[in-house]
């Protein structure tokens, strides 16, 4: 069995809480925010950039908030474990207590319900909506008798909220207007977010079933985990190319990411130990958040000429 990753040295205190929030993983809640309003701006509308600024901010706080619960709360079910292979977590190195952890992210939640509350004077019943779904969502991943991410649902949840929903709810709030773009742009965006949860599982593929999580990666076993991930990696290819023959062209800049993309499915198939899975784990969130951020720059660029 694979040795578990040593715990570097507590830093101070602003370094526990930035190593908390998982940095690596905010690009992926930012990229749907910039696609849908990317495509409000194709639109014609004229950009509101309040509403941008805190449409941004509670993405970033809603996955801050997710990401601090389910460091905590893993910590208590017992799910983390000492000899866990994945990137650090601060409650299971003794950084922070529970406490303090889910303290945190309880203040991220309520920051984003007071930002969100505005936004839904903005938007309106779909806003508040997705709003609170997502704050639900956000808790019930962890938290509750049967988390999401002890089922193979997890996957599931993240396309949809870090993917269509973040689209779809940032493209209304600047245009009024949804359709089939704003599916198209969430799975572009939320596929390789959910590729990167599947790694995360796969990785912890013996533990979770220790622990007794049924997460997607052991439903699906290994090969069947592989398949998946292909699925979900290369996911953005076709969905660009059709946001692109549906009428924004520049949505096709986003294919400046495939290179990038296709490669994580070759080394998937030959990742061996916690050290290399990390390391796919991080480079997925990199290539689908670039993919993400350069279709929609590719999108507004085109609405201009």
């Amino acid at each position: 069995m694979t040795p578990p990753l040593p715990a570097p040295p507590r830093p101070g205190t602003l370094g526990v809480w930035w190593a908390a929030i998982r940095p690596r993983t905010l690009g992926m809640a930012l990229a749907p925010v910039m696609l849908g309003t990317a495509l409000a701006v194709a639109d014609g509308v004229e950009l509101a950039w309040a509403v941008l600024f805190t449409t941004a901010a509670c993405a970033l706080l809603i996955q801050i908030g997710t990401n601090l619960y389910n460091d905590a709360v893993d910590f208590e079910r017992g799910t983390d474990r000492p000899e866990r292979l994945g990137p650090l977590r601060v409650t299971l190195a003794g950084w922070a207590s529970a406490a303090e952890v889910k303290r945190g992210a309880l203040l991220s939640l309520l920051l984003a319900l007071l930002l969100g509350a505005w936004l839904c004077v903005v938007g309106g019943g779909l806003i508040l909506a997705i709003g609170l779904a997502s704050l639900v969502a956000g808790w019930a991943y962890s938290g509750g008798p049967r988390p999401i991410s002890h089922s193979p649902l997890g996957e599931l949840f993240v396309l949809l909220f870090f993917g269509v929903f973040a689209v779809l709810g940032s493209h209304w709030l600047q245009s009024r207007a949804v359709g089939h773009l704003d599916l198209l742009a969430g799975l572009a965006v939320g596929a390789p977010a959910a590729a990167v949860l599947l790694v995360n599982n796969y990785r912890d593929l013996a533990g979770d079933l220790r622990a007794g999580r049924r997460t997607l990666a052991a439903l699906l076993g290994a090969e069947g985990a592989r398949r998946a991930f292909a699925l979900l990696v290369l996911l953005p290819i076709p969905a660009l190319v059709l946001m692109a023959a549906s009428g924004v062209p520049g949505a096709i800049l986003g294919l400046v990411g495939a290179p990038a993309l296709a490669p994580l499915v070759w080394r998937f198939g030959r990742a061996e130990g916690g050290a290399a899975l990390n390391a796919l784990l991080v480079n997925t969130a990199r290539a689908g958040t670039r993919t993400g951020l350069a279709a929609a720059a590719g999108i507004v660029f085109f609405s201009f000429l």
